[in-house]
């Protein structure tokens, strides 16, 4: 079963073990940039994109990324951040602001150093 945990709060060494269950080195997020949570985990970002929508997120404000917990790099490409009605063209997060809002909470939630 695919495991998705919505992350409201740092995230716990077992939380984090059950996201990396289905791909073993990183986690597929989603992150809403605005609640200031993100959802983790699973084969695809939508899988995480749904959890947020069925909790109350807006999709204009949930941007996907991956994160490799062994090494803390975040990539911010997903098919979710195509949305030429938002200037984001590219499968990656192209406003350094919007890029810094998910790292920032990535960086809080996964206790990023």
């Amino acid at each position: 079963m695919t495991m998705i945990h919505i992350i409201r709060e740092p995230a716990s060494e077992e939380v984090v073990r059950e996201m990396l269950e289905e791909l073993k080195t990183y986690i597929k997020l989603e992150v809403d940039i605005e609640r200031n949570i993100l959802a983790g985990g699973g084969v695809l970002h939508a899988d995480c994109e749904s959890a947020l929508l069925e909790d109350g997120s807006d999709q204009a404000n949930i941007w996907g990324a991956d994160f490799n917990p062994n090494s803390y790099h975040i990539t911010y490409d997903s098919l979710i951040n195509i949305r030429p009605n938002q200037n984001n063209i590219s499968l990656e997060i192209e406003d350094p602001k919007i890029r810094k809002k998910v790292f920032d909470i990535a960086k809080k939630l996964f206790k990023i150093p």
